[in-house]
């Protein structure tokens, strides 16, 4: 099997940016939460996609928290990008910020990790990925605790016991 080439964190960086219109927002003129959910997943299979070069599904959402109402009329950017690749799967780290049409008022909003696995379109079976190579500190910080996040996920999808959770063992004796 030939060798999978390395890539960059920014090769595959996705931004999406939307305004929150009238059908988008609850009776309160806050934006629905599975809306935002919705174009989170979006722009994190892009990201994943570009990132794999295949086609990916979702695998796991790491926990979403709703720090900010965003109202009606607000522009929103999601940016997405890879901060580690595994066997056959990506973690991607999705930032959702807020501002009004004139860019005032900006603030963070959202964030969460999703998983993907990589598919041959052919088959349905997972396929290899490539390795990131994380260039700057906060790349590098991603990259280094998401061993800690991918085995907590395992852990509660029941895919491995606790006992076997190496990596977050060596944090907590680290503390």
């Amino acid at each position: 099997m030939e060798s999978i080439k390395e890539k960059l964190v920014n090769e595959s960086r996705t931004i999406m940016t939307e305004m929150i219109m009238p059908n988008d927002t609850n009776p309160m003129g806050n934006l629905m939460g599975g809306y935002l959910m919705r174009w989170m997943d979006i722009a994190a299979a892009v990201c994943a996609g570009k990132h794999c070069g295949a086609q990916v599904t979702t695998a796991s959402v790491d926990h979403i928290s709703f720090h900010e109402p965003i109202k009606l009329g607000d522009v929103i950017t999601i940016t997405a990008v890879v901060t580690r690749a595994f066997n056959t799967s990506v973690e991607i780290y999705v930032e959702v910020s807020a501002c009004d049409i004139t860019g005032s008022n900006p603030r963070q909003s959202n964030h969460a990790y999703f998983s993907f696995v990589a598919v041959d379109t052919k088959t349905g079976k997972p396929v290899p990925v490539p390795k990131v190579i994380p260039i700057n500190n906060e790349e590098k910080k991603q990259y280094e605790s998401a061993s800690r996040r991918r085995e907590l996920r395992l852990i509660l999808a029941g895919r491995i016991k606790p006992s076997q959770a190496t990596e977050l063992k060596n944090f907590f004796a680290e503390l």
